[in-house]
C-alpha cells in the first residue's frame, strides 16, 4: 500500500498508561508500528513501555499486541518479519497508578531501558479514562518523570479531558502545575484525518471560495457524524458519557470551528488554535429556554441496519434497562461574530443509524430571482459544498445546468472531488499523523488548554438543563434511521432541512 512521505520522528521512549485496554490494541500500537515500516521511527533509538493494573510478562505484552496488530486494517505493513523487528521494542510492567511507589519503580524501568540504549525523550501517553488522568499526572510530577534533564518530556491526553467546565478547568490547574503548556498534547483524533486538514486549505488556498464563506452567501452549515455502529463493548465509558460529550464537546466542535474561523497569519499551532479559540468565545452560553429549543437528544430503540436485525440500547451489555444516556444529539449553536452572525450551524451526531459517514455540508442562499423558473416548484436548489471527511473522502459541489432540450430548464448537478482517485494511495491514519507530530513536538492539531474549557463552557449548560427536565420517553428512533423525528423541528423552515444519510 502506497504511503505518502513522512518525516521522521525525534527518537524517544513512548511510555502508555492503560496499555492492557482496548485503544492501545486497535490504534496505538498498529499506528506506531506502521510508522517504524515506513521508516518514521529510528529502529535503534525507539522503545514502548506499557503499563496497566493487568498482570502479565512482556512477552505476554508482546504475543496481546501481535495479535491485535495481525488483524487490525491500521497496522497496514503487517508481517512476520517487521513485526518481529518491532516487538524487540515492546516492554511491559504492571502497577496501580494510585500507588505512588509504582512511579518509582517505573523511574527504575526507564532507567535500565535507558542503559541498554533506549532514548532519554520520553513521551507520556495517557490512554485511560479521563477520571485516572490526575493521579497519573501528580505521580509523573512527584517522581520527577515529569521534568527530565537529560531529554524533553510530553503528556499526550486522550479525550474526554473532564467531564464538564469546572473539571476540564481543574484537570488544565492540575496538568500545568507539572508540564508547561508547550509539553501537553490533547489529542482529537479527528484533527488527524486528512480531510479534517483540508478544510483549511480548501477555504484558505483558493481565492474562489474565501469570499463568499460568510452570511452575506451561506444560508445555514450542517454538521453530521452518523454512526451503524452501537456501543459495541464501551457500555460502560458510553453510560458515563453519551453522545453530547463524547462526539459534540469534541470532535463536532473541532470540525464547527474549522468551518467557522478566520484565517490563521500562518498554519503553526499558536495562529490555528487562537482563531479556533475566538470562534468557540463566539458561541454564547444557552439560557434553559434556548436549550429546551435548540437541542433534542434520543435513544435508539430496535430496529435493522443492513438487513440484520439490532437491538435497543437499553437491550446492550452492561447498559441500565431504563437508561437515560442519549445515543444521538442534534443541536443548533449560533456564532456571533461578524461572519457567521444570523447563519445557524446545526450538528447531529448518532449511532445506530442507516449509514455511517461524517461530514460538513454548507448551504448557500438561493439566487434572488428564480428567471429559469416557469412555475413555483421549478425553482432551482441552491449551492451545497460537501466536505466528506468519511467514509470517500472528498469534496462535491452541486449547481445548477441547463438540462438538454428545446426548453430552458435549470436542474441541480454535482461536480465531485475524491482523494483517491486524485492522489491514489492511501493516507495516513489519523493516529499515525498525531503521534508523529507529538513525537516531533508539533502541536498544531492538538487543543490547547482554553480550548477544552471554552468546549466545555458550550456545552456543560446543556447537560446541566437536561439533568433537570423529565426524562426523555427513550426510545425514540429505530435502529437503522435517520434519528428522531423531533431533531426536524431543529430545522423547520421551508428552505431548510436534514440531508438525509447518504445523500
Amino acid at each position: 500500500v502506497a504511503i505518502p512521505p513522512m518525516p521522521k520522528a525525534d527518537p524517544c521512549l513512548v511510555v502508555i498508561f492503560g496499555a492492557s485496554g482496548d485503544l492501545t490494541k486497535r490504534k496505538l500500537i498498529p499506528a506506531l508500528f506502521d510508522l517504524a515500516c515506513i521508516g518514521c521511527i529510528a529502529g535503534q533509538q525507539f522503545d514502548v513501555l506499557g503499563t496497566g493494573r493487568t498482570e502479565m510478562t512482556t512477552e505476554e505484552f508482546r504475543a496481546s499486541m501481535r495479535e491485535a496488530a495481525s488483524t487490525s486494517k491500521d497496522a497496514r505493513k503487517f508481517s512476520d518479519w517487521n513485526w518481529e523487528q518491532f516487538e524487540k521494542r515492546l516492554h511491559y510492567v504492571a502497577g496501580d497508578i494510585n500507588d505512588h511507589g509504582f512511579y518509582e519503580s517505573l523511574k527504575k524501568q526507564i532507567g535500565e531501558l535507558e542503559a541498554q540504549g533506549a532514548s532519554s525523550n520520553h513521551m507520556f501517553y495517557v490512554s485511560t479514562p479521563a477520571s485516572l488522568a490526575p493521579p497519573i499526572v501528580q505521580g509523573l510530577g512527584k517522581s520527577g518523570l515529569a521534568k527530565n534533564a537529560k531529554g524533553w518530556a510530553r503528556i499526550v491526553l486522550e479525550k474526554p479531558f473532564g467531564r464538564d467546565l469546572e473539571t476540564a478547568q481543574a484537570l488544565n490547574k492540575e496538568v500545568l502545575q507539572v508540564f508547561d503548556e508547550k509539553d501537553v498534547y490533547r489529542i482529537d483524533h479527528y484533527l488527524g484525518k486528512e480531510t479534517v486538514q483540508n478544510i483549511l486549505v480548501f477555504r484558505f488556498g483558493n481565492s474562489l471560495f474565501e469570499p463568499i464563506w460568510n452570511r452575506n452567501y451561506i444560508d445555514y452549515v450542517e454538521i453530521t457524524a452518523a454512526e451503524t455502529l452501537g456501543v459495541e463493548q464501551r457500555a460502560a465509558f458510553y453510560e458515563e458519557t453519551g453522545a453530547l460529550r463524547d462526539m459534540i464537546a469534541s470532535h463536532l466542535l473541532q470540525l464547527l470551528t474549522l468551518t467557522a474561523m478566520e484565517p490563521p497569519v500562518a498554519f503553526d499551532a499558536d495562529s490555528v488554535r487562537e482563531q479556533k479559540v475566538q470562534v468557540l468565545r463566539s458561541i454564547h452560553r444557552m439560557t434553559p429556554e434556548q436549550v429546551t429549543e435548540r437541542t433534542v437528544r434520543g435513544q435508539y430503540g430496535p430496529g435493522t441496519i443492513g438487513g440484520k436485525a439490532a437491538q435497543g440500547y437499553r437491550g446492550e451489555p452492561g447498559v441500565k434497562p431504563n437508561s437515560r444516556t442519549e445515543t444521538y444529539v442534534a443541536v443548533e449553536f449560533r456564532i456571533d461574530n461578524w461572519r457567521w452572525a444570523g447563519v445557524p450551524f446545526y450538528v447531529r451526531s448518532g449511532k445506530r443509524l442507516g449509514k455511517s459517514e461524517t461530514e460538513i455540508k454548507v448551504h448557500f442562499k438561493r439566487t434572488p430571482q428564480a428567471i429559469f423558473a416557469k412555475t413555483p416548484d421549478d425553482d432551482i436548489e441552491p449551492n451545497v459544498i460537501t466536505l466528506r471527511v468519511q467514509p470517500n473522502e472528498g469534496i462535491a459541489m452541486s449547481f445548477a445546468a441547463k438540462q438538454p432540450g428545446s426548453q430552458m430548464k435549470a436542474v441541480p448537478v454535482r461536480m465531485n472531488f475524491a482523494y483517491q482517485d486524485a492522489f491514489g494511495g492511501q493516507a495516513p491514519v489519523a493516529y499515525e499523523t498525531l503521534l508523529l507530530d507529538a513525537m516531533r513536538g508539533d502541536p498544531t492539531l492538538f487543543t490547547r488548554g482554553d480550548e477544552t474549557e471554552n468546549q466545555w463552557r458550550i456545552i456543560t449548560p446543556i447537560e446541566e438543563v437536561w439533568q433537570d427536565l423529565p426524562a426523555p420517553q427513550f426510545p425514540n428512533y429505530d435502529a437503522g434511521s435517520d434519528g428522531p423525528e423531533e431533531a426536524n423541528r431543529l430545522i423547520n423552515s421551508e428552505c431548510r432541512h436534514w440531508s438525509r444519510l447518504g445523500e
